[in-house]
């Protein structure tokens, strides 16, 4: 018998801090492998990764990710609940994995465990104080947090719980273990030293958000002390060659474009886009040359600046409800990036469990020869993003790098 640990990350990029919580929980769950499930080339929070997904799966089989698979596009975009569910069901159709790590603000799983059981249930109390919440014009997110405290009745225990973003993500593994019904046992890193969102290096330590900072600002030296050597050389060789995008600004005039030309009943189609937020985009774009002006005049309480940016990049890609609905009742596919000799021998032992999962290691063989139309159009979303995420590079634009480009192997 062998050990089978999960992660689920978007690394970007991979730093000192993914590598503490990868030794951590291979410690505690006596992991013998270790697969990740990693978001591609744009993140949940609406914005691009700022370096393409090979990039990142390398980093990742450098330091201790035995087997890379990606997170399909509709999913790797969408909101928290949608991310976290693709993401556990791809780890229950590999019938290997043991445990599941992630990390957190709060390590007390009781307090994550009991809000994930409200969210999951839905009792007919907190779903009043939700409703009465959002009439009052907050956000989901803020609603969801009033309705949560109001419920449990104990605002000193479970205050900040939820605006913490790895509480929240934390929060949906949970309920989507248990919607599931999955064996995977979940276990929590707590954070060291720094926050999602703080832009300070402590110690050896710094966010993502940080590090995207510093390479703005071209502070080279500064993420030099907070990344692995390894995984600092090859953001070093992306960034001389142009291979990154800074953010979703580098496809304001793409995205300006769609949002004019697309017609206000089709802008409705998109996820999240309710409350007649069609108009409100459509004017805006109407009346903007750049997307900061755009965001700034549909940002309110009530749509937050995520919210706001999810919707873009589903414009962008063209990934419409319809499609992440669908997306929600298939068994997705489980596409490999890269892989060590060890995450190789893994891949035949998928294929041996579960022989229903479609396990891709080339998306030209899977699309020439799979009769499976909705899978074919999910990787499909993952080919476009690819396809337009080169697009922001400096130099070389290729399309097509899902089909020419070769699966990691170290």
């Amino acid at each position: 018998m062998y050990n089978v640990l999960g992660i689920i990350a978007e690394y970007n990029p991979l730093h000192n801090g993914h590598v503490f919580h990868i030794e951590q929980s291979q410690n505690i769950s006596d992991a013998d492998f270790t697969i990740c499930i990693m978001s591609g080339n744009f993140v949940q929070r609406g914005n691009t990764s700022l370096i393409n997904k090979w990039t990142k799966t390398e980093m990742a089989i450098l330091n201790g990710i035995d087997l890379v698979i990606e997170l399909p596009t509709v999913y790797a975009t969408s909101s928290a609940e949608i991310f976290a569910e693709g993401a556990i069901r791809i780890l229950n159709a590999l019938s290997i994995v043991d445990t599941i790590s992630f990390g957190v603000e709060t390590d007390d799983i009781g307090i994550l465990n009991k809000i994930a059981t409200v969210l999951y249930e839905e009792p007919k109390e907190y779903i009043t104080l939700l409703n009465y919440e959002l009439s009052k014009g907050s956000s989901f997110p803020k609603a969801r947090e009033n309705a949560i405290l109001m419920y449990l009745k104990d605002i000193a225990k479970y205050s900040g719980v939820l605006s913490s973003p790895n509480n929240v993500l934390a929060i949906e593994y949970l309920k989507a273990l248990r919607k599931t019904r999955s064996y995977i046992k979940p276990i929590l890193i707590k954070r060291e030293k720094v926050n999602y969102n703080d832009t300070n290096v402590m110690d050896q330590f710094a966010s993502s958000t940080a590090i995207r900072n510093f390479v703005k600002n071209n502070k080279f030296n500064e993420i030099s002390k907070v990344m692995p050597e390894s995984a600092y050389n090859l953001l070093i060789e992306d960034y001389k060659r142009g291979n990154y995008v800074q953010d979703i600004v580098k496809f304001e005039k793409e995205i300006l474009y769609e949002l004019r030309k697309l017609p206000i009943s089709e802008l409705a189609t998109y996820p999240d886009v309710s409350e007649g937020l069609e108009y409100s985009l459509k004017k805006a774009a109407n009346s903007c040359n750049n997307l900061y002006d755009l965001i700034n005049l549909v940002k309110s309480k009530r749509y937050t600046l995520t919210r706001i940016q999810r919707i873009l990049i589903h414009i962008l890609l063209n990934i419409k409800q319809k499609d992440i609905s669908i997306a929600r009742r298939t068994l997705p596919y489980a596409r490999i990036l890269g892989f060590n000799d060890r995450g190789k021998s893994l891949i035949s032992e998928i294929c041996r469990k579960n022989p229903k999962l479609s396990v891709i290691t080339s998306v030209k063989r899977f699309m020439d020869l799979s009769n499976n139309r909705t899978l074919k159009n999910m990787l499909q979303k993952d080919i476009l993003a690819t396809n337009i995420y080169t697009l922001g590079f400096e130099y070389n634009s290729l399309a097509n790098l899902d089909y020419t480009h070769k699966l990691i192997t170290l």
